[in-house]
């Protein structure tokens, strides 16, 4: 791994700082070709060596792989590509009448030489995400991949590196420090992907710069299955959504709260539902991923140990092999709320489980708490979907499955406060890396002209007639 120096850092930002204009002037083809290059790495020249890279990090199944870390880049992509033309063109806008003789439009122009610091949980979709909305916006970008996944984050230095000079986009490997060192730098903006903890840092240092700031962060992301639902089809797909990559998912369900009458069924189809979908020995199922590392293994089984000494029940799972950071799909019931599971996002394969009578409870409980990331609720009472909707806030909602909001580019997707700041993909994302430069051009004469001084009792007639009707 190369050891850049703070001065390298000083440099590489420098060639980046002289370029963004060139960058910034970019067609839309030019643009559209940097992202098709980009597709086909990913879909083709360097696929077989993403599977092999994140199963080597975390034993990542290769659907899983193409599903959650290609194919949402790869749709990203497509959808930047369809759309990039009718972004770029100026937005025409209104001229109120006191402005008679003038015409306004919004012109979107690169913020310039962006940040983008991605997490380990899905390195290659939450790196070139990213990514595609800065370039299709046209800004420069430094990249810091998490270091937690060394395998993945050599693998995109090297595509980046295949595709790109470095006074465009760079890639830079390392630990903690390289994070550090780079946040001193003056960017334009910052787009990080990571924790609230760390995302408060993040900010703190873009406002030494005043750098504009993309926060994708998470939160306890509840989920509400009430006695209307489909019961099986509804833990089918929190399963899914809880246990794909181990549960190391930012909107993945972090706890569930169960209408009372239903508890015991909801019970008994889950444990079914987990045989299902991983057979008998889930250690022995390859759809089955691995916690990232020993810290974060160790970090699961504290909550877990912490659970077992408040006297709470643990219905199902709680295996674990050490030495292969493997722990079992695993579920609790009804932890107290000053525990490790519920005061921290759990960011693994452990759903707690409470249950509830009244929904109102469910929406004073959630509304107690920071803004989650992501809400998730399995109902066909439309009056209760609605209630839980207009009553609480949440970053996105999802209603009778979970995680496919993420997926559509037609939809914001980021949180609110605690769970972060800003909104990406999509035409989302290419305002994320963009300004909005407004721009009025006068045409004749201007009314404001009338009103300059000297001030006389006229204009003042003029100034009291338009604050009355214009």
């Amino acid at each position: 791994m190369t050891d850049y120096s703070d001065n390298r850092y000083s440099k590489l930002f420098d060639a980046q700082q002289e370029h963004q204009f060139t960058v910034g002037r970019t067609t839309y083809k030019e643009r559209v070709h940097k992202l098709k290059s980009l597709k086909i790495a990913l879909e083709h020249t360097f696929k077989q060596e993403i599977r092999t890279a994140l199963y080597a990090d975390f034993k990542k199944p290769q659907l899983e792989t193409d599903l959650t870390e290609i194919y949402p880049v790869i749709d990203e992509i497509k959808f930047a590509c369809k759309q990039l033309k009718s972004w770029l063109k100026n937005q025409k806008v209104e001229t109120p009448m006191a402005l008679l003789g003038s015409s306004s439009w919004i012109k979107h122009e690169p913020k310039g030489v962006c940040l983008i610091i991605s997490p380990w949980n899905f390195p290659i979709n939450l790196t070139f995400g990213p990514l595609v909305s800065a370039i299709a916006a046209g800004n420069t970008v430094m990249i810091k991949p998490s270091e937690m996944t060394p395998h993945t984050a050599s693998l995109m230095a090297k595509i980046v590196k295949s595709l790109f000079n470095e006074n465009e986009v760079a890639l830079l490997q390392g630990e903690v420090e390289v994070s550090t060192q780079l946040l001193k730098l003056p960017f334009n903006h910052i787009f990080f992907t990571g924790s609230p903890q760390v995302g408060k840092i993040v900010m703190k240092a873009a406002s030494k710069n005043l750098s504009s700031v993309t926060l994708e962060l998470g939160g306890k992301s509840p989920v509400i299955v009430d006695d209307s639902s489909n019961l099986d089809k509804a833990i089918q797909k929190i399963c899914f959504g809880k246990f794909v990559n181990a549960g190391q998912t930012c909107i993945a369900p972090d706890y569930v709260f169960v209408n009372e009458s239903i508890k015991e069924a909801f019970v008994a189809s889950f444990k079914r539902k987990l045989q299902e979908l991983y057979g008998d020995d889930v250690s022995a199922s390859k759809s089955y991923g691995r916690i990232v590392n020993q810290k974060h293994f160790e970090r699961l089984q504290s909550y877990l140990e912490d659970a077992k000494s408040t006297e709470t029940e643990i219905l199902m799972g709680s295996a674990s092999e050490e030495k292969d950071n493997f722990m079992a799909p695993t579920l609790v019931f009804n932890p107290k709320d000053e525990s490790k599971l519920m005061l921290n996002e759990i960011f693994g394969p452990i759903l707690p489980i409470k249950t509830y009578v009244n929904i109102k409870d469910v929406v004073n409980y959630i509304n107690a708490r920071e803004k989650p990331l992501a809400l998730y609720i399995f109902s066909k009472n439309r009056k209760n979907t609605n209630f839980i909707i207009n009553h609480t806030r949440a970053g996105s909602t999802c209603i009778n499955h979970n995680l496919l909001q993420y997926l559509n580019h037609h939809l914001p997707f980021g949180g609110s406060n605690n769970s972060g700041i800003g909104k990406s993909h999509g035409y989302f994302g290419f305002l994320e890396f963009s300004n909005q430069r407004s721009v009025l051009k006068q045409h004749t004469l201007s009314a404001v002209d009338l009103l300059l001084p000297p001030y006389t009792n006229f204009k003042q007639k003029l100034v009291d007639l338009t604050i009355k009707w214009f």
